[in-house]
């Protein structure tokens, strides 16, 4: 979690000021934890949002209250039980603060850190977190001495999404809101995918395959191009490149065919086994956007065992 500023560039340009509500502190349970951030903004037929603090009254208030602000920044504890009849029992601090162009070119760094308390001074603590940050140290989000440091984020998942077509769209219309994520999306040709794309860096190559050694070594790759062949070259560039993991769609049986050719080419049943086909859930169905669940599942199971975790020992 930290300050997407790339993402608030984006809707700052698209409306002009938008508010930025971050839940700063939590005393006990919360709907969403330290850091999590939404944008809000007014519309003609009421407020725009992009991105929650967990939904519920918490928020329906908090938006209410942006719509309305008149100073740059507003600092609020909620107990969520008392004022908001929830049954969260803690109490969430909310910090809200307008932004335009001109203050957001203003941002620099890998840590916004900023007074949001009146009077609140650069105490000695504020330093040294400041100090470790530049020296590669970043710090938690916090709120702390009355200033609201946030790491600048950086997705820390690099996802690969080979093919535009029913599957590949589905793909990317379900991972791209996760948080922590970077999609670079890649087809044959400009015309392969929809004229507005949100949330992905959409590279048309004529070559996929050939595009396959820039990737990262520890990206996840999910190949569901139009063309056997295609995914056939795709599977054995990447194996050759090395990646974090791999999905193919297909059958039991395509894979099977597939294992018999990447063995022809050269490589070894346990690089080959490190490819997943199916891709998804098969029970779910062969439906795109049930393809795309499965995956999302699949790929979310690590980080909702982590968040368990760290619940049953708050």
């Amino acid at each position: 979690m930290g300050f997407d500023i790339e993402a608030l560039r984006a809707v700052v340009n698209r409306h002009g000021q938008v508010v930025r509500v971050v839940i700063a502190a939590v005393r006990g349970s919360s709907p969403r934890e330290v850091g999590a951030a939404m944008l809000v903004w007014p519309m003609k037929d009421g407020v725009g949002q992009a991105g929650t603090i967990g939904g519920g009254a918490l928020e329906f208030q908090a938006a209410d209250a942006a719509r309305r602000m008149s100073a740059p920044v507003a600092l609020k504890v909620h107990a969520l039980g008392p004022d908001l009849g929830q049954c969260c029992g803690g109490a969430v601090t909310l910090l809200s603060e307008v932004y335009d162009a001109k203050v957001i070119a203003g941002l620099e760094g890998d840590v916004v850190a900023r007074p949001v308390e009146r009077g609140a001074a650069l105490t000695l603590g504020v330093r040294r977190l400041l100090a470790q940050a530049r020296q590669g140290e970043a710090p938690e989000v916090q709120l702390l001495d009355g200033w609201m440091i946030e790491p600048v984020h950086k997705p820390g998942r690099d996802i690969w999404i080979w093919g535009a077509g029913h599957v590949g769209r589905a793909l990317v219309q379900v991972l791209a809101p996760l948080p922590d994520v970077a999609i670079t999306w890649v087809d044959t040709a400009p015309e392969r995918f929809p004229e507005n794309v949100s949330g992905a860096r959409v590279v048309p190559v004529a070559r996929p395959a050939e595009l396959a050694r820039h990737a990262p070594e520890g990206a996840e790759h999910l190949v569901v191009t139009y063309s056997h062949a295609l995914d056939l070259e795709l599977c054995d560039q990447l194996l050759r490149r090395g990646f974090g993991s791999a999905g193919l769609i297909g059958s039991a049986t395509k894979w099977a065919r597939f294992r018999s050719r990447l063995a022809a080419l050269g490589h070894g049943d346990d690089q080959i086994g490190r490819i997943t086909c199916p891709i998804g859930d098969p029970g779910l169905g062969k439906h795109p956007q049930m393809i795309a669940v499965g995956v999302a599942a699949e790929m979310l199971r690590p980080v909702g065992a982590e968040f368990i975790r760290k619940e049953r020992h708050a």
